[in-house]
């Protein structure tokens, strides 16, 4: 495999596994810590898991979409190399 599509696609598996790391803290912080969202109403509460719960979601599909269709060794934690 090239170095640059090795490259390419240890980016997108790491951008995937970000949005998973931040949709988790924010669903987290949402149902575990409600005190951080005292001045909202119930429906900002319910728009905001809504929206955590579809960003996690989304990077999931991402990172399942990515081992299934480009099975190279992205592990978790791994630093990108260089495209070069």
């Amino acid at each position: 495999m090239s170095k640059y599509r090795e490259s390419a696609l240890e980016s997108l598996m790491q951008k995937a596994l970000t949005d998973r790391a931040e949709a988790l803290t924010s669903m987290i912080l949402l149902l575990d810590h409600p005190a951080g969202i005292g001045d909202h109403s119930t429906s900002d509460l319910h728009k905001n898991l809504n929206e955590a719960l579809s960003d996690l979601s989304d990077a999931e599909d991402r990172i399942e979409t990515l081992n299934k269709h480009f099975p190279i060794n992205l592990q978790e934690g791994a630093s990108p190399s260089p495209p070069f």
